[in-house]
């Protein structure tokens, strides 16, 4: 298969266990499982995900054993964008082309269902994956990785810094450090994760890591450079809405050609943590490609 084939082959796997994962049940509270699925199956690139299955694959493990890990994932970081676009924090009325959960169910229910989803994520990881067999050390060991990327030392510490930095001048370096754990901390954790969770050595792990942070750095770059250059129907949100929110991103502290540049040495570093794995980290370096050249 090409890599497009490959790509929604996994995002496909994804889907159809997040369906099975987050059932609509009819009971008093049934209103909380139509929110978490109108926001988990709003669209989105599933990249988390992917790169889990994606690491786990390369180092040749078991794919099946690292699904409920890219569910897990995909539901944390949905949790955090219901959360991220709340009245009291970015007070956006759009994401993926359609409205926002807390405009759709209110900001009470929006909150909960981030709060399920986070919850819920926690409860597939350890419970399908011990009805799979996983080995529990590995399990355990994956699971800690993505606990640490979701919280105060990861994505949630991002976003605090994120906070505290809107309408104010800010350093390359913080900003660095902002969105490697806003954005980068739970890309990293996919990759870590899916090693692990496939066997991978030490070496291997490592390798996947740098790919993922150097990824991560990238992918947001670019999310700068669509707010500024993007087309509004095609990112689902409007542009420069960073500007309007007041805030520090990479395009207008180094300007749009030097952060396109950064984009590309980011990427091109990305695939070189790939070389280890000859051949077989095809795909990931083809990820990274594709995700500097996307549009949305």
């Amino acid at each position: 298969m090409n890599f497009k084939q490959q790509l929604e082959e996994k995002i496909a796997i994804v889907d159809e266990y997040l369906n099975l994962y987050l059932p609509q049940i009819d009971n008093y509270q049934s209103k909380i499982y139509e929110a978490m699925r109108y926001s988990i199956f709003a669209g989105g690139k599933r990249l988390r995900p992917v790169i889990v299955l994606a690491s786990c694959e390369l180092v040749g493990g078991d794919v099946m054993h690292a699904v409920p890990l890219a569910c897990a994932l995909e539901m944390i970081h949905t949790y955090s964008l219901i959360h991220d676009d709340l009245p009291a924090m970015d007070n956006s009325d759009y994401r993926r082309g359609r409205l926002t959960s807390h405009k759709v169910y209110g900001e009470a229910m929006a909150i909960l269902a981030g709060d399920a989803l986070l919850n819920k994520a926690f409860e597939v990881v350890l419970k399908e994956g011990l009805h799979m067999g996983v080995d529990p050390l590995r399990l355990l060991k994956a699971v800690a990785a993505i606990a640490d990327a979701s919280g105060t030392e990861g994505m949630i510490g991002g976003q605090v810094v994120d906070l505290e930095s809107e309408n104010t001048d800010i350093n390359i370096e913080k900003l660095n450090y902002m969105h490697l754990h806003k954005t980068g901390a739970l890309i990293i954790a996919a990759a870590k994760a899916g090693a692990i969770i496939g066997g991978a050595d030490e070496t291997e792990v490592s390798a996947l890591e740098t790919y993922a942070k150097n990824l991560g750095l990238a992918f947001q770059i670019k999310d700068d450079i669509l707010d500024v250059e993007g087309n509004q129907e095609k990112l689902g949100k409007p542009v420069l809405s960073d500007a309007s929110n007041g805030k520090s991103t990479f395009v207008a502290l180094m300007g749009m050609e030097q952060s396109k540049s950064l984009v590309k040495k980011l990427s091109e570093d990305a695939i070189d943590c790939l070389k280890i794995f000859n051949e077989r980290g095809k795909f990931l370096s083809e990820l990274a490609l594709y995700l500097v050249g996307r549009e949305s």
